[in-house]
């Protein structure tokens, strides 16, 4: 009898060890983390996210499908802490910390900034804690971008993935 009681408990540790062990080194992942820092008028912007590689794959408008809410990375939901209260493509953002996600599109890109900052993947994303959205032209890279990156320039954050180059404007 207490071995039918103490084998589940077992089962359930040995679970819970290697899902804490493997969440601790994130840089061994498929798609490590990555940050983006930089400061635009005054306001520091931290991005965090994760960066998936092509490999061969068709990306955009392929397994990250147009017209579908995306995490803007890989792993959790894309972060982006702002330290003052800043406008995104002239709209008001209070400053904190908040989940990016994206919606890709051939022609037109809704950028969206969402609530919830503590979120895996865009699973469990709802439209109705969306705090901000704005829409933006994509372009094209001058080479195809293998991994997945995002950068600060200038007043700018800039996402580019093989030939896709996609920017909104940050104002403090």
């Amino acid at each position: 009898m207490k071995k039918q009681i103490f084998f589940p408990f077992l089962l359930v540790a040995c679970f819970l060890s290697v899902a804490t062990i493997a969440q601790k080194d994130k840089s061994k992942r498929p798609s490590p983390p990555a940050k983006a820092e930089g400061t635009i008028d005054g306001a520091k912007v931290v991005i965090d996210y994760s960066t998936p590689s092509a490999k061969g794959r068709k990306m955009l408008g392929g397994i990250e499908p147009f017209g579908k809410v995306w995490r803007t990375g890989a792993n959790e939901a894309t972060t982006f802490d702002v330290d003052k209260n800043v406008k995104i493509e002239g709209k008001d953002l209070p400053k904190g910390k908040y989940a990016l996600f994206t919606i890709p599109g051939q022609n037109e890109w809704t950028v969206i900034i969402n609530k919830k900052a503590d979120q895996w993947g865009a699973f469990d994303y709802k439209e109705a804690d969306d705090v901000l959205r704005v829409t933006v032209k994509p372009g094209k890279t001058d080479k195809f971008v293998e991994t997945f990156n995002i950068s600060v320039e200038g007043s700018k954050v800039v996402l580019r993935w093989e030939n896709t180059q996609v920017a909104f404007a940050v104002k403090g």
